[in-house]
């Protein structure tokens, strides 16, 4: 990808992957690092323009669209990639990092892509590679967690390209731009459905807290910071403005509290998490002017650096004591320090607490909605930030640091701080999610508009402290109520699943059925009218050009004896796969009569 002098980051990312098995001794270590410095380096001097075009059948595919939206993502993104490879690098299997940095390769991919045929190419890198950091932690629910991921994101992928082949139907133009969100088309809406699927819109947001909850230490670390902000940049790219992002980003925002706040593992209840967090951005991205635009993207910045030091945090405990819940651990502040500090400041931006990133990012969305006169949108949003400090910022550090001791003997005596490279990590992120919410211009001068905006306002300050200083009062008053326990909380995905147990087993039922009513004709019936036609010596030549045939069906004609029982395997497989295949066109031909009319 080579053009002008112009190098794609992605590539420096995926040509490592590939030469890092081969790596060994003394240079594995400085080579992680390396690997990493060098795409960030890239983006740095990359100049603005259109780069790395290349000629393929009858369309030109541009891999280099670089401007200051794409500049911003691919920046905290690639400095993403070293913290995340530095915390990670106490892992021994280097395919876990090449599948790491594959991953992020993708996500620049989709960033850096100039047509919808490269971003739907890296669209599908990123979803394959991290599937394999579910699948390397080893547990059996890793294993169904990481399949279930994947067949999502696969479905995700399908609905993308048929969108994308739609619209270049209609318009003959695959060019990745803003689409007319004014007036959408059956194309735009399946392009919008492939992109929320990966910003973990509910209902279809289940498998974010199963994968990320089961991967590997390190591997979380990097699913938290890549899938749904990539697909945030490509709803800020192709649909700002399209007003359902508005109420839809409002309930990811509520939606994600309250199941944060039920959830008794830290690492899921801070997936959960990710679906509130992206909420704010995906309204942003909704409002859609400048302002907003520019919330989006500094929130997604932002969010990258405190949500992976919050699931570094939290990663430093389960790497030391094997355990996740909160219901097994507690107390470990003075077992555990440095992580308890790192991860209250994580929690403390994510909060929106003042001198900390979240505070200059998040603010920036709400007072858009104020100023586009949305006001239940920016008191919503508000009222979710509550819920934040509610869970993240409080119920997390409390409950593993403090609160009632539930760590067994085993897990108390490993619990320690993590080795030094896992706390340099956090160190750095600490220092840039301090360092963003103290010096604004550093992420401010970065973002796509030149549009003047002061979060630290005496109104806007007083009216965060209060708001958190509330919250933290009720926290410590209803304690007793908050205190997790070892239950299963519900979620919107168990309509789908029990659905479709109810649909295969009345399908099964129903293939039964037919196949039951298929051997009795062609098992008795039928074989008695062969036989008899065989009788006549016409019918002969004409029996033998039929056994061949129906052989081939998976019955077998032995004169008199009939049919042999190898073909109810056969017909009942085939005629599921029928059956299925005829149910799914269906209702896909109601979602597209539905469209049109």
């Amino acid at each position: 990808m080579i053009n002008n002098l112009w190098l794609h980051p992605g590539l420096i990312l995926l040509a490592g992957a590939l030469l890092l098995p081969l790596v060994k001794g003394r240079l594995f270590r400085p080579y992680l690092l390396l690997v990493p410095l060098l795409a960030f380096g890239a983006v740095l001097q990359m100049p603005q323009g259109m780069f790395g075009v290349f000629p393929f059948l009858e369309w030109d595919l541009t891999f280099g669209r670089v401007d200051r939206l794409s500049l911003v993502f691919a920046y905290i993104m690639t400095l993403m990639c070293i913290i995340g490879t530095l915390y990670g690098m106490h892992v021994d299997n280097p395919f876990e990092t090449a599948a790491a940095w594959i991953y992020v390769a993708g996500s620049l991919g989709v960033i850096f892509a100039g047509d919808f045929l490269v971003l739907f190419l890296f669209w599908e890198v990123m979803a394959f590679s991290s599937v394999f950091l579910v699948w390397f932690r080893g547990r059996p629910e890793s294993v169904w967690a990481g399949f279930r991921y994947l067949l999502v994101h696969a479905a995700g992928g399908m609905v993308l390209l048929a969108g994308i082949v739609l619209l270049y139907h209609a318009t003959g133009d695959l060019g990745f731009h803003q689409l007319d969100v004014t007036r959408p088309t059956l194309p735009i809406y399946l392009i919008l459905a492939g992109f929320i699927l990966n910003a973990a819109v509910p209902p279809l947001h289940a498998w974010l807290p199963d994968a990320y909850g089961e991967a590997t230490v390190s591997g979380a670390v990097f699913m938290c910071a890549f899938t749904t902000k990539t697909a945030v940049y490509a709803l800020a790219r192709g649909f700002a403005g399209m007003e359902i992002l508005i109420p839809l980003g409002v309930v990811m925002a509520l939606y994600g509290v309250v199941y944060a706040v039920l959830e008794n593992d830290a690492r899921r209840l801070l997936a959960y998490h990710i679906i509130s967090q992206v909420g704010y951005m995906v309204a942003g991205v909704g409002i859609g002017t400048e302002l907003a635009i520019n919330g989006a993207c500094a929130h997604a910045f932002a969010h990258i650096l405190y949500k992976g030091l919050l699931f570094m945090g939290v990663g430093s405990v389960l790497y030391m004591t094997g355990k996740s819940r909160f219901t097994d651990l507690g107390g470990l502040y003075s077992k555990m320090p440095r992580a308890f500090v790192f991860t209250l400041i994580g929690g403390l931006s994510i909060s929106a607490f003042p001198l900390f990133s979240g505070f200059v990012s998040k603010s920036m969305i709400v007072a858009a909605g104020f100023d586009d006169h949305l006001y239940w949108a920016a008191f919503l949003l508000t009222l979710a930030s509550a819920g934040t400090f509610l869970h993240t910022g409080l119920k997390v550090p409390y409950f593993i640091w403090f609160g009632k001791n539930n760590c067994t003997k085993d897990t108390w005596e490993k619990a320690e701080d993590p080795p030094v490279h896992m706390q340099l990590a956090m160190g750095i992120a600490a220092f840039l999610c301090i360092f963003i919410g103290v010096y604004t211009p550093y992420l401010y001068d970065m973002l796509p508009y030149a549009v003047a905006y002061a979060p630290y306002t005496a109104y806007h300050v007083t009216e965060s402290l209060q708001i958190l200083l509330f919250t933290a009062l009720g926290f410590f008053i209803f304690l007793k109520k908050l205190t997790p326990e070892p239950v299963i909380s519900l979620d919107l995905d168990w309509f789908y699943r029990m659905g479709g147990r109810v649909f295969k087993l009345g399908s099964q039922k129903g293939m039964d059925y037919l196949s039951t009513r298929a051997q009795q004709y062609l098992g008795e019936a039928l074989p008695r009218r062969l036989n008899t036609f065989s009788q006549s010596a016409p019918a002969r030549l004409s029996l033998l050009l039929i056994r061949p045939l129906w052989y081939l069906t998976g019955v077998t004609v032995k004169g008199q004896e009939g049919v042999e029982k190898r073909f109810t395997e056969t017909f009942n497989r085939s005629l599921f796969s029928i059956g299925s295949m005829a149910v799914f066109t269906i209702i896909m031909l109601m979602v597209l009569l539905f469209f049109i009319s």
